[in-house]
């Protein structure tokens, strides 16, 4: 576990507004850009106060913050304990409850399945921290406050976002998929484990159309050509089925494959 470097300068927005009306509180980590942002957007529409995470783009964390109605910012990186301690420490602060937890920051790196050589310990070792340690490791320390949430008449909520590499042997690499199988079993772990005054569930996405995969040509043509429907995912596709399982008071130990069917084939 990764905790001897020093925790990076983080930004918070103060002064968060009431919660007069809102459903709950959410941490959406990841949640300036791509999936993380469409999720934080539609949960914020939905009714739900969010706490907006990113490791580095603190401006873009500011600027969203401050156009929802209700949400605050904190800057952490994933792969240190302490910043994963204070992450939640702030989340619960700003509104002093925690309601929704959505595991969504995730690294990657490409790399060819048949170089063995090329996936070292090192990547092993980082992937394996932020994409499965640091989610565990969130869920445990905002256990409480979750539970908490029970006693106020619903279940807490953990959405892990993984991916169909998690599930089918395909990904950006090895250790890349492993680590996405392994966070959708420590997914139903976790929902046999906390049951019934929280709920633990993943979304595991096929390919999502964002600027990142925008050249991934032949993966755009493979959905397009043998996924039943005939596209890739947009953010908010993911960004719908994490609100449906927040939505749900009974779903638990569900992986929720999101791939437009290409799994059927």
């Amino acid at each position: 576990m990764t905790v001897a470097r020093s925790a990076p300068r983080h930004t918070s927005v103060n002064a968060a507004p009431t919660l007069d009306g809102a459903l709950g509180v959410a941490l959406v980590t990841g949640s300036t850009s791509g999936i993380g942002a469409a999720i934080a957007r539609r949960l914020s529409r939905d009714g739900y106060a969010v706490v907006l995470h990113s490791r580095s783009s603190a401006e873009a964390g500011r600027a969203m913050a401050a156009e929802l109605e209700r949400a605050v910012y904190v800057q952490a990186d994933l792969s240190i304990e302490a910043d994963r301690m204070r992450l939640v420490a702030e989340s619960v602060a700003a509104w002093g409850r925690l309601d929704v937890l959505v595991n969504n920051a995730g690294i990657s790196k490409v790399i060819p399945h048949q170089d063995l050589a090329a996936a070292t310990s090192a990547i092993w070792h980082e992937l394996h921290e932020v994409n499965v340690v640091a989610p565990f490791h969130l869920v445990a320390l905002a256990e409480a406050a979750l539970r908490a949430a029970a006693l106020r008449g619903r279940a807490g909520s953990v959405v892990n976002i993984s991916s169909h590499a998690g599930v089918r042997p395909k990904g950006a690499s090895i250790p890349y998929a492993v680590s996405k199988a392994s966070l959708n079993h420590l997914t139903r772990l976790l929902a046999l484990s906390l049951g019934p005054d929280i709920r633990v569930n993943a979304v595991a996405p096929g390919l999502v159309d964002t600027p990142l995969t925008a050249d991934w040509t032949a993966a755009q043509a493979l959905w397009r050509e043998r996924a039943p429907m005939h596209r890739a995912a947009s953010p908010d596709d993911i960004a719908h089925a994490v609100a449906l399982l927040v939505a749900s008071d009974y779903l638990t130990g569900e992986v929720l494959l999101s791939d437009g069917g290409l799994n059927l084939t």
